[in-house]
């Protein structure tokens, strides 16, 4: 089948409300940022030149509907995105921490993004993607995992490589025996892992990060892995590769919310560009300083979904460190 898309991604769809300042009443100012951590992953890919398509829901109500103006505004194919009569749009609260990591409340009990369902998944639109891309979140609940699973057997059916990002939100989960599951199936299906230091940590409880990957690589035959480690930059496996990058820190960073998606489209852009079987050191090194220096300048902005950075910025930061 013609592969129509480069990437296809599944799942969670909604606003983050973001402080944004106190008003004149002393009260936190929250800004609804469109968000949801594969359509992140997409807007990058299209400011890459890339051409994409998300699977999922949002309520047929006021946020949901911007939610889909937005996607198709920064160039996101929306052809199986479902508006839902019945349940409104999943919110998400993001408290920022001192270090600037997050807090995350979320507003989901039940909310749109985890009532899709298996009918509701167009096989030929995973099947004409080169890349299908996932995440945890649609898993905490029977029918979006039901969907989310066949759409992962879609994908190796039809050929595309499948990239997992885990994405863990411990709020979400009924326990965390039932994240860790979720987490260990996407580990055993994809050709492509982007994990988080802390997530490595929270399947081995090794943090000696590069062990902890190590581990997880051989256990699962993982092909091509990446682990982002904030501040301390990035590293990858490759077949008997080993390679790392240094991170790109900014001292006007906000927050960091859509960081790691960031970088997930980063590196999958690098993948398409070369394929697995063209990468080599030098390449994957490029992807991660490339990967890296773009999920620094999402940290300095506002939300991420409508705010990614143009490959131009990102090619301007990591020339000034080639230069130093």
């Amino acid at each position: 089948m013609e592969k129509v898309f480069d990437v296809t991604a599944l799942g969670e769809l909604l606003i983050d409300f973001t402080e944004n300042g106190i008003s004149s009443q002393g009260n936190p100012l929250l800004e609804a940022n469109p968000g949801g951590a594969p359509c992140n992953v997409l807007a990058m890919l299209c400011k890459l030149g890339r051409r994409t398509s998300f699977i999922g829901k949002v309520g047929n109500d006021n946020f949901g509907r911007m939610l889909k103006e937005t996607i198709e505004g920064v160039g996101i194919d929306s052809g199986n995105l479902i508006l839902d009569d019945q349940v409104h749009t999943t919110l998400a609260f993001v408290h920022k921490l001192p270090n600037g990591d997050r807090d995350f409340s979320f507003y989901r009990n039940p909310g749109a993004d985890m009532m899709l369902t298996k009918e509701e998944v167009q096989k030929e639109r995973i099947a004409g993607s080169r890349i299908f891309h996932f995440g945890t979140l649609s898993f905490t609940h029977p029918g979006v995992r039901e969907a989310s699973c066949y759409a992962i057997d879609c994908a190796k059916e039809a050929g595309a490589l499948i990239s997992f990002d885990p994405n863990l939100r411990e709020p979400l989960w009924a326990s965390l025996e039932d994240a860790r599951e979720a987490i260990s199936y996407g580990l055993s299906r994809c050709d492509i892992l982007k994990i988080s230091d802390n997530e490595v940590e929270f399947m081995t409880g090794e943090t000696d990060y590069r062990k902890g990957a190590e581990i997880l690589r051989e256990k699962y035959g993982i092909p091509l892995m990446f682990v982002t480690l904030g501040p301390n930059g990035s590293m990858a496996f490759y077949k008997d590769l080993f390679v790392t990058a240094e991170p790109f820190l900014q001292e006007a960073t906000i927050e960091t919310t859509g960081a790691g998606d960031t970088f997930t489209a980063c590196v999958l852009n690098g993948v398409l560009e070369y394929g697995m079987e063209g990468l080599n050191e030098q390449r994957l090194r490029e992807m991660l300083t490339f990967a890296n220096a773009g999920a620094s300048l999402i940290t300095t902005r506002r939300g991420a979904l409508k705010v990614m950075a143009e490959r131009e910025e990102i090619e301007a930061l990591v020339q000034s460190r080639l230069e130093k």
